[in-house]
């Protein structure tokens, strides 16, 4: 597959969703951004003389609108070069550089088995867009369970937003589940929670985003579950 060509965008709204959590909106130029739930796109960012150390790629939040307008979830890595630029330069009215849409950790069409997305932090991003996309094309689907893991309540990522959707989608289940703090909800690590609901081994599509540990326990889990490896697709960050 030929690499998209570089291209401008400009940031037209940033917004603070957590301490250490940024959304970033870019508008790409033309008039439209087309792109697939769960892609994702390619800074080329002035942090270093070597193009390759320049480049961060993150999942696109948001989903296909019609728009060129597009939707970043970031965390800040205090030791990393390309967040902090992000955080400390970037503001609204700023061009950048970026490649995409990229990646093919997108659904695979028809969505007739349950899906479980699996994710921990800013891997949720392709997960929204994945849900909202369902909802937004009114595509029939099994069971959809959000496994989101993270450390506390304040670290949620678009808690109300979910927390909404799950009331107008029947089929589509919220878990998020955090693992140092008790509240409401589960507490714990993603692995006990989708477990429980896949014990009875039903056929299912697993999407695994997050961190390398994450996703390599899952796999293994899964697989003494019983479930096969072209059941499985992951994205990793880091």
């Amino acid at each position: 597959m030929a690499l998209k060509p570089w291209q401008k965008g400009t940031v037209i709204r940033i917004e603070q969703e957590t301490a250490d959590t940024r959304r970033f909106w870019i508008q790409a130029e033309g008039n439209a951004f087309d792109f697939e739930p769960g892609q994702f796109i390619t800074f080329d960012l002035p942090i270093h003389e070597r193009p390759n150390k320049r480049m961060r790629s993150y999942s696109i939040a948001s989903w296909p609108d019609g728009t060129n307008v597009f939707e970043l979830i970031i965390v800040l890595d205090k030791a990393g070069l390309g967040t902090n630029y992000l955080f400390n330069e970037v503001i609204p009215g700023t061009e950048l550089t970026f490649r995409g849409p990229m990646g093919v950790f997108t659904l695979k069409m028809p969505v007739e088995k349950d899906l479980f997305l699996v994710c921990t932090g800013t891997g949720i991003a392709p997960f929204r867009s994945m849900v909202q996309h369902i909802r937004e094309k009114k595509i029939e689907t099994g069971n959809i369970y959000m496994v989101f893991g993270c450390r506390t309540k304040a670290d949620l990522l678009y808690y109300d937003e979910l927390t909404k959707l799950e009331k107008e989608m029947p089929q589509f289940h919220y878990l998020p589940t955090l693992s140092r703090e008790r509240w409401e909800g589960p507490t714990g690590y993603v692995h006990q929670v989708y477990s429980r609901y896949c014990e009875k081994k039903q056929p299912a599509q697993f999407y695994l985003c997050g961190w390398k540990g994450m996703i390599d326990e899952a796999r293994k889990t899964l697989l003494e579950l019983g479930y096969g490896t072209h059941d499985i697709h992951v994205e990793i960050y880091g």
